[in-house]
């Protein structure tokens, strides 16, 4: 059974409890919109590892706590974690692990979005198979606002989804995507309008998958990933060559410092 819901897990900064065939994950850094740091990143990827040897989990639902789902890497512990020592290489090596341990879990996994879903937020939202948000949520990949690129997954996910323009759009302007026109480019399963709806339809999936014939299930989404995320492990490789690339770039360092500072960046001509 699957269960990190102790005092020793909880600095990474979510939950995770198994309740019947459900397992279920929240990100619980309400007050930094649970932005992800390197051991967060990498626990995540070890609980959903764990997941897939489970017999006993049919359905993961994974949420944020609070009133958004996540907005991404956590900048402000950047300097702590090179202080420790972890470089770019492995803090992408553990985003797409994780990406790729929710791609590759044997049973589905349904996301539950409210707020905001940003940077690497989309990739981890858009890697299940479900996704339900609440009307006022949105998506943004605003990583060329801070001179960096799309990670995640998100140059296939999105791409697989909805098509090449609109991953364009998002990747190269930098703008938040409303959940109703995400919706109707294919990004998400459905849109509620108050999070009482949207609680009621996750649970209703959940129910619904958590009872149903898990081989099936497990074939079924690897014919549907296999169909649609064949270039999900060469987009995730040069993501990370990229980002590692513009991680150590002046325009990153100033784009970061910008958005710390909260004011517009100006970049190197």
């Amino acid at each position: 059974m699957v269960n990190t819901d102790s005092p020793a897990t909880q600095p990474t900064g979510f939950s995770a409890v198994q309740d019947g065939r459900v397992l279920r994950v929240t990100l619980t850094k309400p007050k930094r919109k649970n932005a992800l740091d390197y051991d967060s990143l990498v626990a995540l990827g070890d609980t959903f590892l764990a997941a897939a040897q489970d017999k006993a989990v049919r359905v993961v639902v994974l949420t944020g706590d609070g009133g958004d789902f996540c907005t991404g890497a956590d900048l402000a512990a950047s300097a702590e974690e090179g202080a420790r020592g972890i470089t770019p290489d492995q803090v992408m090596d553990a985003a797409n692990r994780l990406v790729r341990a929710i791609v590759d879990l044997p049973v589905p996994v349904i996301v539950r979005l409210r707020g905001a879903t940003a940077g690497v937020g989309v990739g981890i939202a858009l890697a299940a198979d479900l996704v339900y948000a609440e009307a006022d949520s949105y998506l943004l990949l605003a990583f060329i606002n801070i001179g960096l690129m799309p990670d995640g997954g998100a140059a296939a996910l999105v791409a697989a989804a909805a098509g090449r323009p609109l991953a364009a759009r998002m990747a190269l302007l930098g703008e938040r995507l409303p959940a109703a026109a995400a919706r109707a480019e294919g990004l998400l399963t459905e849109v509620l309008a108050t999070t009482e709806e949207l609680d009621a339809a996750v649970e209703a999936a959940a129910e619904k998958i958590s009872h149903g014939p898990r081989r099936a299930l497990e074939l079924t989404k690897k014919a549907l990933n296999r169909a649609t995320l064949g270039a999900l492990d060469s987009a995730l490789a040069d993501e990370k060559a990229g980002q590692v690339e513009l991680l150590q770039s002046p325009d990153f360092f100033e784009g970061a410092g910008a958005m710390l500072g909260k004011r517009k960046a100006v970049f190197a001509e």
